[in-house]
C-alpha cells in the first residue's frame, strides 16, 4: 500500500489508521451491506487511503472487522499485528471507544487520555469517529482489540507511562515514517508528562538500561522517577525546564554525557562527535600525568589508579552539570552523577541529598 523508489525506506501506515479503517468495515457490515474487501478512510490531512480487510464477520450482534498492520520501514513492534475493531449500536448519539484485548487502559495522569479511560490516542479517535461518521449517524461503540498486544507492549514505553494490559493505539498524520525520531521524542515527552502529574519533582534522567539499572542500585528513587532519554539530552532537558520539577539529576557514563560540555545534546554518534577530546581537555587540568592511551572513554577511566579516576570523574561531572545548568536555566537545580559500565560510580557533581 505505501509505494517507494527502490533504495528508499518504506513509510506505512500508524495503528490509529488501521483502527479507523477496521471500524468502518466493522460498521458497513452492521449496517447491513455486505462485508467489504477494502475501505476507504481519510487521513488527517485529507488524503485518502484504501486498506484491504482481511476479515468482516458477525460476532453475536456485533460486527467485527480485521486488519493487518504494514508499517513499513519502520521497526515498529505492531508491524504484521492485526488491528481488530468490534461495533455495535447503542442508545446513545455518540461514537464510544472501548479497549479490547491487547489494547492498553490508561491508569496515570499526564497522557492525552484521562485514567480509566482506553489507550486509543485523540486523533485516532477522531479518525475512527470520522469513518463511523461516513456510513452511519447512529451511536456506536467501538472496541478494539490488538491480538498479542500485551506481549508486544511489554516492548514499549507503555508501562513506564501507566498503561496496562496492552499497547496504545497512536497516530497523528495518519503514517508512519521509517525510523521515526518525532515518534521517539513524543515518548520520551510523555514519560516526563507522567512523571510530573504523577508528583515527582527530582527526575533522574538517564541514557538507557544501564544507567536505570545503576540509579535503583545507588540511589534512593521512586516508579517512575527515573526517566531514560536515550540520546536525546537537548530535547529532554528542554522539555524538563518547561515541567514543575524543582531538580534533576543526570546520570549516565562519562562517553555519552561529555559530549554536552562540547555542546553535542544528541549523542547519537552519527549526530555527535566523541566524548574523548572533552575528558582529555579536563583530565589536562586536574591530573598530574597524562591519560592511559585509549580509543574509549571507557579505557580512559580503567586505566587510572581509584584517586586519579575519581577526580577526573568529579571535575567531568562539573562541566556536565555547567553544561546543562546553562541548557535549562538558574530556575532549576542539577546535579551529575558519572557510571563506568558495570554500574560503579565513577564521581558526581552537585548536591545529591534529594536522591539519597
Amino acid at each position: 500500500m505505501s509505494g517507494h523508489r527502490d533504495g528508499y525506506p518504506r513509510s506505512g501506515y500508524s495503528s490509529g489508521a488501521y483502527a479507523a479503517a477496521a471500524a468502518k468495515a466493522a460498521v458497513i457490515l452492521l449496517c447491513g451491506a455486505p462485508p467489504p474487501e477494502t475501505v476507504e478512510i481519510a487521513l488527517p490531512d485529507g488524503s485518502l487511503v484504501v486498506f484491504p480487510v482481511v476479515s468482516c464477520h458477525w460476532e453475536g450482534s456485533m460486527a467485527q472487522a480485521a486488519i493487518r498492520k504494514d508499517a513499513g520501514d519502520d521497526p515498529d513492534v505492531t508491524h504484521g499485528a492485526y488491528i481488530v475493531a468490534k461495533v455495535a449500536f447503542h442508545d446513545s448519539h455518540e461514537v464510544e471507544f472501548a479497549a479490547g484485548e491487547g489494547v492498553g487502559t490508561v491508569t496515570k495522569p499526564g497522557l492525552s487520555v484521562a485514567p480509566g479511560g482506553p489507550a486509543i490516542n485523540p486523533v485516532p479517535r477522531r479518525m475512527i469517529a470520522e469513518a463511523v461518521r461516513a456510513i452511519t449517524p447512529h451511536g456506536v461503540q467501538v472496541t478494539i482489540s490488538i491480538p498479542g498486544g500485551r506481549e508486544l507492549a511489554a516492548r514499549t514505553f507503555n508501562p513506564r507511562l501507566g498503561i496496562v494490559d496492552g499497547l496504545s493505539v497512536l497516530g497523528t498524520t495518519g503514517r508512519v515514517r521509517p525510523f521515526s525520531t518525532p515518534a521517539l521524542q513524543a515518548a520520551l515527552q510523555c514519560a516526563l508528562a507522567v512523571a510530573a502529574a504523577g508528583g515527582v519533582t527530582a527526575p533522574v534522567l538517564v541514557p538507557g538500561n544501564i544507567g536505570e539499572r545503576a540509579a535503583r542500585q545507588h540511589l534512593r528513587v521512586t516508579a517512575g522517577q527515573v526517566i531514560q532519554v536515550s540520546n536525546y539530552w537537548g530535547f529532554m532537558l528542554d522539555q524538563a525546564a518547561r515541567c514543575s520539577f524543582v531538580r534533576l539529576l543526570a546520570l549516565g557514563h562519562p562517553g555519552k554525557l561529555a559530549k554536552l560540555v562540547d555542546g553535542d545534546w544528541d549523542t547519537h554518534s552519527s549526530h555527535s562527535g566523541p566524548a574523548v577530546p572533552a575528558v582529555a581537555r579536563v583530565a589536562a587540568t586536574v591530573l598530574d600525568s597524562p591519560l592511559p592511551q585509549s580509543p574509549t572513554v571507557e579505557g580512559m577511566f580503567s586505566g587510572l589508579a581509584v584517586p586519579q579516576r575519581a577526580l577526573l570523574a568529579n571535575a567531568l561531572a562539573a562541566a556536565i552539570r555547567r553544561a546543562i545548568l546553562g541548557r535549562i536555566g538558574p530556575q532549576k537545580t542539577a546535579a551529575v552523577v558519572l557510571i563506568n559500565m558495570s554500574g560503579e560510580i565513577l564521581g558526581s557533581d552537585g548536591d545529591l541529598k534529594p536522591w539519597q
